[in-house]
């Protein structure tokens, strides 16, 4: 399946992929979370984000784009079809998301990119202390049936 191997791709370049454990595993949709063992730095985290979409060859999106808006409706979707969320979907709620990391003391930084039919969206997060390790959270979303 198209969206298991990237994302074994991504893991395997953050060196995050021993441990990392599926959150959720369907068809459509794959979400992976997992602790990297590299050592970036803060300022790096956007950068690495950005390195890995132009490995893989995928176009990065503006996470302010109509297109951006119009992939993580989908990916809310297809979460929805197999979880029961209370409420409507807020395209508005991942462009909180750093927010929220760094109220809880973290740096991070997120970025989607489309590679073909498949949308990844890849969040890394650390402990602003610099101790521990880094956190990578990552959705792949096949985006036709």
């Amino acid at each position: 399946m198209k969206t298991r191997k990237i994302a074994g791709e991504i893991m395997g370049q953050l060196e995050a992929f021993e441990g990392s454990k599926a959150a959720m595993d369907t068809t459509q949709l794959l979400i992976v979370r997992g602790r990297s063992r590299q050592r970036i730095k803060p300022e790096e985290l956007g950068p690495t984000i950005s390195q890995i979409f132009k490995t893989l060859d995928a176009k990065q999106l503006d996470m302010y784009s109509d297109e951006t808006a119009d992939v993580i409706t989908i990916m809310d979707e297809q979460i929805r079809s197999q979880v029961n969320i209370q409420g409507e979907t807020d395209i508005y709620g991942i462009y909180r998301l750093k927010e929220s990391f760094e109220n809880m003391n973290c740096h991070a930084d997120y970025g989607m990119g489309v590679l073909d039919d498949v949308a990844v969206f890849i969040v890394l997060w650390k402990d602003k202390s610099g101790v521990g390790p880094m956190f990578v959270e990552l959705v792949v979303s096949a985006l036709e049936a």
